[in-house]
């Protein structure tokens, strides 16, 4: 039974583990984003959350206790500054795991991207676009209500405009090119633009 084993040990001592998270929370302060295994992640994300919260009130109390862990003063000088600007407004959850979907090579282990939430470009348009777009929800039932509304619509149909419809179209598909191992994704976009023409 594991009753109350909370902490995944990841097969290291406790030296090593706290040395692995805390190198591994400085690579995301000042990359936003790693790619790792999937228990390392989980382990990271409860390891760094509580630094990022104190990161949020710069104080130099805060500022030492977050430098007795991680031991970088240029993750000290990120995290206080950049990182704790952009996630000011966020009442947790600073950190993102998204799994990959092949397993690492050697012992097949499952693998995955941890990132900072603020720092993702990509989804927060997405998220803008969403937010952007307004729709009313309508219920399907027929209720006493829906009754009463259509009885008194019949009546005064004359005076009232019929509802508008927006036509939203979908989004143009963003063209992709794929990258080669060992070449950059500024070759490949030129490659892909040398065979276009």
């Amino acid at each position: 039974m594991r009753h109350g084993k909370s902490i995944n040990h990841l097969g290291r001592t406790t030296s090593h583990r706290n040395a692995m998270l805390s190198n591994m929370a400085v690579s995301l302060i000042q990359y936003k984003r790693l790619t790792t295994t999937v228990a390392k992640a989980k382990a990271l994300r409860q390891f760094v959350e509580p630094l990022l919260t104190k990161a949020k009130n710069d104080t130099t109390h805060s500022r030492r206790t977050v430098f007795a862990t991680l031991q970088n003063k240029e993750a000290i000088k990120e995290l206080f500054g950049d990182v704790a600007a952009k996630i000011g407004s966020r009442p947790g959850g600073y950190t993102r795991i998204i799994k990959l979907s092949q397993n690492r090579l050697g012992d097949n282990a499952e693998v995955c991207i941890i990132e900072l939430v603020d720092y993702n470009e990509t989804l927060l348009e997405a998220k803008n676009a969403g937010e952007a777009k307004t729709t009313t929800r309508r219920s399907r039932r027929g209720g006493k209500k829906a009754a009463d509304a259509t009885s008194a619509t019949e009546v005064s149909s004359e005076a009232v405009a019929p509802n508008a419809t927006v036509e939203v179209s979908a989004p143009e598909d963003t063209p992709t090119t794929t990258v080669q191992e060992g070449e950059s994704r500024e070759e490949a976009q030129q490659r892909d633009e040398e065979a276009a023409s």
